[in-house]
């Protein structure tokens, strides 16, 4: 079962770590000073890190017998 391909579940769980992250961030981010809100709020820190997480994903998913199973 090692080649299984990626199932419901996967995707769901993958959905939910998301999920979790950016409630995580969204948290953290109302306990910074205000000056530091508006770095994150007001510069393209935001869309950096989306990229940046984007690119990491796909390159994850796409190399070759990646998930160590």
């Amino acid at each position: 079962m090692a080649d299984r391909a990626r199932g419901l579940r996967d995707v769901l769980a993958v959905a939910a770590v998301g999920v979790a992250v950016v409630l995580g961030a969204a948290a953290v981010t109302a306990f910074l000073p205000v000056a530091a809100q508006d770095i994150v709020f007001r510069t393209p820190l935001l869309i950096l890190v989306l990229v940046v997480g984007t690119a990491g994903v796909l390159w994850r998913i796409t190399r070759p017998g990646s998930g160590g199973r």
